[in-house]
């Protein structure tokens, strides 16, 4: 393990807490014609977009002294992160995890606290009630400022102009500006030949919502999504068999040994592992859901049954319907937009950050982006070092790293030395029982 590669996660718990707050209350009046908004021509700067990135972004132009407009097609503001993803998922996993050792640890420490019971519908509401006192606090941002904020899609259709469409595609507003700044996020990565209902077969968004416990479920993918809700139902009764292609947990990017040591902790909680193994089908059958996967190396094939299917094997960037080619701005062949180290697309009035543009899809690396980008709208110098955002999955325990692991080092012909130091010989870890 490389020493680069450990021991930053209050970095990140610190940024979620200052990080996520809104909900708005403002709504647009339809109208069936085609119009300006109210100071067309004056607004120095459109974001399209209200996640991490977006709704940070605007508020940094506005304290910046520029007339910022934010264009959002959903009912809350805080993108996926806010409403679907990083809050609601962490509130699983902290009220899980005191499920968790209720039932199994606290006797452990002297705490008797009789039979212990779940209350899913009362741990769903509690979930729900942060999520709407953290995005409404967005809106009480956005008012403060003085951001615009505006409800629909938006979709550029010149280099300084912006439409505002309905859900049905129709025009509903037209804001012309001097700077677009596209924050539009991402979407679940579907896979092929498998349909999502969002109750049996779910997305990371159906697992967030789920009416009762799965008595088997099993999850494609044990990326950072797949560990942490495998985990929480996992912790409230399921029995979780993680399915992934590649030889080792946790996604690109972590440090080979602490997947290993991290893969073992898991299967001691009673989480189930096939690795090096891909899913070639699912169906749905009397008794619940069969899932097809094959071994790859062996190319052996299996079955396994489930009545809870999790698909989580990554996100793509939302970059449909924006009116990137009307204005010559071109896709990569992941979907993503090609930007310069300002951030700027092939058009110069037009910026793109977080998870549309290349790099991980991470809240706060796209904040990072968003304070940044608009710095150098108002004329700030722009540097972002990428070595120093971290990553987190948000487990028991928590595993964290930041900068390049070892086999990257090694891979690039790097020297590096190795630090290690064992929780179990740490004092606080110790006294909590770790």
């Amino acid at each position: 393990m490389s020493g680069i590669t450990i021991h930053r996660l209050s970095v990140l718990r610190h940024l979620h807490n200052i990080r996520h707050v809104g909900k708005s209350s403002i709504q647009c009046t339809a109208t069936s014609y085609r119009h300006y908004s109210n100071g067309a021509g004056e607004t120095d700067l459109v974001v399209i977009g209200s996640g991490p990135g977006g709704y940070v972004a605007a508020i940094k132009a506005a304290q910046l002294g520029l007339k910022t407009v934010c264009i959002e097609k959903n009912a809350t503001l805080g993108g996926t992160c806010l409403n679907v993803g990083c809050i609601p998922s962490k509130a699983l996993l902290n009220n899980s995890h005191y499920f968790h050792m209720a039932q199994s640890d606290f006797k452990n420490r002297g705490i008797d606290v009789g039979e212990v019971s779940l209350n899913l519908p009362n741990m769903m509401a509690q979930k729900e009630g942060a999520v709407k006192a953290l995005t409404s606090g967005i809106d009480y941002l956005f008012k403060q400022n003085k951001v615009t904020r505006i409800d629909g899609h938006g979709k550029i259709t010149g280099p300084n102009e912006v439409a505002v469409l309905h859900p049905d595609g129709k025009i509903k507003d037209v804001v012309k500006t001097k700077n677009i700044l596209l924050a539009t996020g991402s979407e679940v990565t579907p896979l092929s030949g498998i349909d999502v209902d969002e109750e049996t077969v779910v997305s990371s968004t159906g697992a967030l919502s789920l009416k009762k416990v799965p008595k088997e479920m099993v999850l494609i993918g044990a990326g950072v999504i797949g560990l942490e809700l495998g985990s929480v139902w996992q912790r409230l009764g399921a029995n979780v068999v993680a399915v992934e292609f590649l030889s080792h947990v946790g996604g690109l990017g972590i440090d080979m040994e602490i997947a290993k040591n991290f893969q073992r902790i898991l299967k001691k909680q009673g989480m189930k592992f096939k690795m090096d193994t891909k899913v070639t089908g699912a169906e749905r059958t009397a008794d619940g859901i069969q899932v097809n996967v094959e071994s790859v190396k062996s190319g052996k094939s299996e079955q396994l049954n489930c009545d809870t299917l999790l698909v989580c094997v990554g996100r793509r960037p939302f970059t449909d319907n924006l009116g990137l080619e009307d204005v010559g701005i071109s896709k990569d062949n992941r979907g993503r937009i090609p930007v310069n180290s300002r951030f700027a697309t092939s058009v110069p009035s037009i910026f793109a950050i977080g998870d549309c543009i290349d790099g991980p899809m991470l809240a706060h690396k796209a904040e990072d982006e968003g304070i940044i980008c608009v710095e150098g709208i108002a004329g700030g110098a722009v540097h972002i070092d990428y070595n120093c955002v971290p990553s987190v999955i948000y487990t028991h325990p928590e595993v964290a790293w930041v900068g390049k692991n070892e086999e990257q080092l090694k891979e690039e012909g790097v020297k590096y030395k190795i630090g290690k130091f064992p929780f179990s010989a740490n004092s606080r870890a110790k006294t909590n029982g770790m």
